[in-house]
């Protein structure tokens, strides 16, 4: 046996091995294409990524169970190789967690051939930006760059996945699971009173949800759009060239009223897509996209999104997309209505009422200004009698005191307050004991002096005579007096009338002082009118103007009367000074009794009737500019 040479048996060894990885791929493509189960599909999957990468000595595939939010492996690399993953399992973990690629070398490699510790990197895998799974490998050591080179090729396979997640996934759970994404992004516009700080907010969400590059949001302006936000960054220059760019490329999608993409992701699609070139070009990104936001029917701005060169914008992104705007176009809307002046929202309200009344529709609002215009054209047209109203007290003419003549004490009071009573008529007594005792005392002393003065003049005593006889004059004095009083003792009515005030049936016995007023009566023929004109209508108010006044007790009639009187004092009550004028009554008042109280008003003359029902409001503002005027 011919001896072989080292290098043709190592060319022979390498041929044959590249031979069987060349039918392990070419099998594992085989399956791939047929696979009918996702953990067919995932596993030859993971062996294609695997012969990719190359140096791989373990992987897995880990996906959501469909319904629940748990994680279960589906696939290995080798497969039906029992291996210790807790390494896989822990940076698998970690980048469901965070969200992102990740990379991490061992402590020690088992292979003392190496030139360094081996890896394990994880990536996730995403579905409507949503974490739905990870893949995991365990590679060999090499360079940072051919590391990176390993990361992103499982980042770009990992769509091989995505799409069998969209494949096998529920459409109303995909449809909800868009909407949750929808919401959660809007969410961030309604965290923020301010549109400005929202708007920050929400763009770079956005922008980190889906992966762009740079997420813009204008505010269309008289028709112009001006840049409101812009993702990671909280000030950025309106005047510069970039910015300019994506104003061109949302106005291009307003001015067509639809969503522009380019380059175009769906077909048929005739728009025009020369401002989102150029914007490209000056960015020099790899895809644009712009939506214009709607409230209602009308537009309000333009989202735009950007993406790195060699990314494009999928369907499932632009879906999203769209469902975002119009859930945000409202709210926009409103939060910058929100930060608009008084003047503002005053000029769209009139603009908002003009429509409607010369547009078509609206029948009832149309009807109401038309009679609101009738009512104003009869009120600026039409007389009216303008009288100045005033709270009255109806009072008498003459009103006469009844008073305690001497200190004593009440015997009788068949009368009080509120009784109507004759000239003469008793309404009162005095308790008058004492009195009469010191008449009878009084007139036994007169009498003894008279008996002394007899006995002086027949004993011709001059002298006694005349001292006796000045004590007679000083006895009959005190007893005159004593009778006066008695008569007093009973208090009479001076004329037919009416108790004003007064109740002693309730002080029987009681001690009253001499001067003390002890009843009120006013003449039933003779009365006055009292209204409490307010300050602001006195000016109005002149002697011999006329006028009716209706009771509380006596609402259904009214009594005529005229102004006699004006007093320049006033009163202060309840905040508000009162003038008070006096009226003479005209006409029957039998029913009136003093102290009745009403509503009196005075006739001044005939004046518009929207100057009747407004001049107090006129008076007010002038007065109020006047006290604000230098």
């Amino acid at each position: 046996m011919s001896a072989v040479k080292p290098e043709v048996h190592e060319r022979a060894v390498l041929q044959v091995a590249d031979l069987a990885g060349r039918r392990t791929h070419e099998n594992a493509w085989k399956h791939f294409a047929g696979a009918q189960t996702p953990e067919e599909f995932c596993g030859s999957w993971l062996v294609i990524q695997c012969q990719v990468i190359g140096g791989v000595s373990d992987g897995v595939v880990v996906l959501q169970k469909p319904g629940t939010k748990a994680f279960a492996p589906v696939a290995f690399f080798p497969e039906n190789s029992p291996r210790d993953r807790t390494r896989l399992a822990e940076i698998g973990e970690r980048a469901l967690k965070e969200g992102r690629g990740v990379v991490q070398p061992t402590e020690k490699s088992d292979d003392p051939e190496a030139s360094g510790p081996r890896y394990q990197m994880a990536y996730p895998i995403r579905l409507d930006g949503e974490v739905r799974g990870v893949v995991g490998v365990d590679i060999d050591w090499r360079a940072e760059s051919q590391l990176q080179e390993a990361m992103r090729q499982l980042q770009w396979g990992s769509g091989w996945l995505e799409v069998l997640l969209r494949r096998h996934a529920d459409p109303k759970e995909a449809a909800r699971l868009q909407l949750k994404l929808a919401l959660d992004l809007v969410s961030r516009l309604l965290e923020h009173p301010g549109l400005k700080e929202g708007a920050a907010a929400f763009t770079t969400e956005l922008a980190s949800r889906l992966g762009c590059d740079r997420v813009v949001l204008g505010i269309l302006k008289s028709r112009r759009v001006k840049v409101c936000a812009v993702s990671h960054s909280a000030q950025f220059d309106r005047k510069a060239n970039l910015l300019r760019a994506v104003e061109g490329a949302m106005e291009e999608a307003i001015d067509q009223a639809e969503a522009v993409v380019f380059p175009p992701e769906r077909e048929n699609r005739a728009v025009v897509v020369h401002a989102h070139e150029a914007l490209l070009r000056e960015s020099e990104g790899g895809s644009a996209a712009t939506f214009p936001l709607v409230s209602g029917d009308q537009i309000v701005g333009a989202l735009t999104l950007e993406r790195a060169p060699g990314y494009r914008f999928d369907v499932p992104s632009l879906d999203i997309c769209e469902a975002v705007v119009a859930i945000a176009g409202p709210i926009i809307e409103l939060k910058r209505q929100n930060e608009e002046g008084l003047p503002v929202h005053a000029a769209k309200s009139a603009e908002g009422l003009w429509k409607k009344l010369v547009g078509p529709g609206h029948a009832g609002l149309k009807l109401g200004v038309i009679a609101f215009a009738v009512v104003a054209a009869f009120m600026a047209l039409a007389t009216g009698d303008f009288r100045v109203s005033a709270n009255s007290t109806v009072e008498g003419v003459v009103q006469r005191a009844v008073t305690a003549p001497f200190n004593g004490y009440v015997k009788e009071a068949p009368y009080r307050a509120g009784d109507t009573v004759k000239a003469g008529q008793i309404i009162g007594k005095f308790e008058d004991r004492d009195l009469v005792l010191e008449r009878l005392k009084l007139s036994s002393q007169r009498d003894q002096y008279l008996k002394q003065y007899r006995e002086a003049m027949a004993s011709h005593d001059r002298a006694q005579a005349e001292m006796v006889g000045a004590q007679v004059a000083q006895s009959e004095a005190q007893l005159a007096l004593v009778e006066e009083q008695l008569t007093r003792s009973e208090m009479t009515a001076p004329f037919d009338g009416f108790i004003v005030s007064g109740d002693l049936s309730q002080s029987l016995g009681s001690p009253v002082e001499r001067g003390q007023v002890l009843f009120e009566i006013a003449p039933l023929d003779g009365f006055r009118i009292a209204l409490q004109v307010d300050e602001r209508d006195i000016a109005h108010v002149a002697l011999g103007q006329s006028g009716e006044l209706t009771v509380s007790s006596i609402p259904g009639e009214r009594f005529g009367f005229k102004v006699t009187k004006t007093t320049p004092v006033n009163t202060a009550k309840e905040g508000r000074n009162f003038f008070r004028v006096e009226a003479q009554l005209e006409g029957s008042g039998d029913r009136l009794r003093p102290g009745m109280e009403g509503i009196g008003k005075i006739y001044v003359d005939e004046r518009h009737l929207f100057w009747i029902w407004t001049h107090s409001l006129t008076d007010w503002l002038r007065l109020w500019l006047w006290s604000w005027m230098p």
